[in-house]
């Protein structure tokens, strides 16, 4: 018997209005303000960004 239930094309909490949104905020962004955000993701308190060599990725 084939599965007929949709399978959701997002992550949790996202749907096709919130990628559109998000989509639309960079359209309008110059480049100095996507410059700007991108810094700002550097700084975050919140998360870290770390270099891992790609051949440990599935490790992590």
């Amino acid at each position: 018997m084939k599965n007929t239930k949709k399978q959701n094309e997002f992550p949790a909490g996202w749907n096709a209005a919130r990628v559109k949104r998000v989509i639309a905020h960079h359209e309008r962004q110059t480049d100095a303000e996507a410059a700007a955000e991108n810094e700002l993701a550097y700084r975050s308190t919140k998360a870290t960004i770390m270099k891992v060599p790609v051949k440990l990725v599935p490790e992590v």
